[in-house]
């Protein structure tokens, strides 16, 4: 059990890794500082939103399964 834990935990945080690297790089500090040009909030849409909202998922997926990690 603890093998297979340790192994979706592996897995997972490669996926957030992946989908982090995936977003778009003027969100961050460089766009506050003049990057693109525009204000300070854009709205998310299309794949851009997917993306995102499926990096809140996994990183919620990920700490979920630290804890159960911790905990067994």
């Amino acid at each position: 059990m603890q093998y297979a834990i340790s192994v979706a935990q592996i897995v997972v945080s490669v996926v957030l890794i992946v989908l982090i690297l995936l977003q778009e790089r003027s969100s961050g500090l460089s766009g506050v500082f003049g990057g693109d040009g525009g204000g300070f909030y854009q709205t998310r849409r299309g794949l851009e939103r997917l993306v995102f909202g499926a990096t809140i998922v996994f990183a919620i997926f990920f700490v979920g399964l630290s804890i159960l990690n911790l905990v067994l």
